[in-house]
């Protein structure tokens, strides 16, 4: 039997939330070495060739099978997330009276100038960086069932909202209009959503990259 394998992952906190809300079940994430397609159609990575399937059509399982850093499906990959170590702090909790104190918090639960975050700021705890989390403060394992290779601008309507983009309901009488968390601007078009998404962290939509789409499940840690 294959040895299962696990990597981590870096979520921002409105993506945790939609992860652990059940609304983010893909994400997308550029090739860090563009391919192209030669002229005969190929598939290329620098002076790698991976084929094709009849002219502007690459053949992308082998180049996904040998070279995603995410895995392949079946992998699994552990969710790294902005948090706090809340051992020899003295503010250890119990979410469950007859169950462990709870070691670490997480920022995706504290949203700025809620109470717990203004508790938080109370008692000096600072968070740390999501690079920083250890597999041990993990609560999100998520389970690759599908990788795919494709440029970004080809994302649909269907994939958008699949990677968290949230259903603004305030006000329905007006048609449906989508926003991402912690920015303040809504479209009627979730693609457009996801584009403010991608250019918050640093994406250039316009370049229009090949990206890795990574679909998963999640699994119980």
């Amino acid at each position: 039997m294959p040895e299962l394998k696990e990597r981590p992952i870096l979520f921002s906190a409105p993506m945790v939330r939609a992860t652990l809300e059940g609304r983010k079940t893909v994400t997308r994430r550029a090739i860090k070495v563009q391919p192209h397609i030669d002229a005969s159609g190929n598939f290329c990575v620098g002076n790698s060739n991976y084929g094709q399937n009849g002219y502007g059509k690459p053949v992308t399982k082998h180049f996904v099978n040998g070279c995603c850093p995410y895995g392949k499906p079946g992998d699994r990959l552990w969710v790294r997330e902005t948090f706090i170590d809340l051992r020899g702090t003295g503010v250890e909790h119990r979410p469950d009276p007859d169950g462990p104190l709870q070691r670490y918090a997480y920022a995706a639960d504290c949203r700025p100038g809620s109470h717990s975050d203004e508790a938080r700021k109370d008692f000096g705890l600072k968070y740390k960086p999501s690079i920083h989390m250890p597999r041990a403060a993990c609560r999100i394992l998520l389970e690759i069932t599908d990788v795919r290779v494709e440029r970004l601008l080809d994302i649909s309507e269907d994939q958008a909202k699949a990677e968290g983009v949230r259903l603004y309901t305030d006000h329905a009488e007006l048609g449906e209009w989508w926003r991402v968390d912690g920015i303040d601007t809504y479209s009627a078009d979730p693609r457009k959503s996801f584009e403010l998404l991608w250019s918050s962290v640093g994406g250039d939509w316009q370049a229009n990259p090949w990206v890795w789409v990574v679909k998963f499940k999640r699994v119980t840690p």
